[in-house]
């Protein structure tokens, strides 16, 4: 009988993954996690095209960069009469009348580097602004993963992005679930969004076994469905010390310092 040949992995020694691309692919492997992953896709006049006609709203991004620097909204509105076509990069908002004249015009922000085109997930909001979640997982002193803060982001009005480096604000998860979820609920979503944070974590060290932290950046949609918008190798961990509670940040530092990182 032929034997079938599995197809290797590589497996990388690397601290710190830079490309968006690469953590996605890393993701993705898990099987757990593939329904909590958006379509993400390298950015061409095809995949965009194509993303767009289905989703009618993208969000594109750099592979490589930080702070939300170079994501773009792209929208396509249905039964518009005019200028359906747009996208908004930092606080201007462009409208066009057809794909083609708006993709020439991302082109030429986009055209020095790699960039990916990821399915548009709605954000929930609080008081009007959207919001994300970054959840905090680290290595233990006795390397086990744990999740050690979740804390939620909220957009700058006129922005795009959550990023508290892009003008966003802090808040306590659960001052951001109080809309959505009765309080005698939110302790048990939480404890699944810990579970989520430890799954990433795992799924990112079986591929590199460099990872001592990471931050994922997570959506909830209108279903309260956990959306993994991306994750990061270097996450910053003062953000955390801005929470009422200090027991957090100072789990995050002390576990920090014990590989090296704070």
């Amino acid at each position: 009988m032929k034997k079938t040949s599995k197809k290797r992995i590589h497996i990388s020694r690397a601290r710190y993954v830079h490309s968006k691309w690469l953590k996605t692919q890393a993701v993705v492997a898990a099987k757990e996690l593939r329904s909590h992953v958006p379509l993400t896709k390298r950015m061409t006049r095809e995949s965009l095209l194509e993303m767009l006609n289905t989703y009618k709203m993208i969000y594109i991004k750099p592979d490589m960069g930080m702070f939300g620097n170079g994501v773009i909204r792209v929208e396509r509105a249905e039964g518009a009469a005019e200028k359906p076509y747009s996208y908004q990069l930092g606080v201007h908002l462009k409208r066009f009348d057809n794909f083609d004249e708006m993709y020439a015009s991302i082109y030429k922000v986009t055209h020095r580097r790699r960039y990916l085109a990821q399915k548009g997930i709605h954000l929930l909001k609080y008081k009007g602004n959207r919001f994300d979640l970054r959840v905090m997982v680290q290595q233990t002193p006795l390397r086990k993963w744990e999740t050690t803060g979740i804390i939620g982001r909220v957009a700058h009005p006129s922005k795009i992005v959550t990023n508290f480096h892009s003008g966003g604000k802090l808040k306590p998860v659960e001052a951001l679930l109080a809309s959505y979820l009765p309080k005698t609920e939110q302790k048990h979503y939480v404890s699944k969004l810990r579970v989520l944070g430890l799954q990433v974590a795992k799924a990112m060290n079986a591929r590199y076994k460099g990872v001592k932290e990471i931050g994922v950046d997570v959506a909830l949609d209108k279903d309260l469905h956990p959306w993994i918008l991306e994750v990061n190798t270097s996450p910053d961990p003062y953000i955390f010390s801005r929470l009422k509670d200090k027991r957090i940040f100072a789990k995050i530092r002390r576990y920090g310092r014990a590989y090296g990182r704070l």
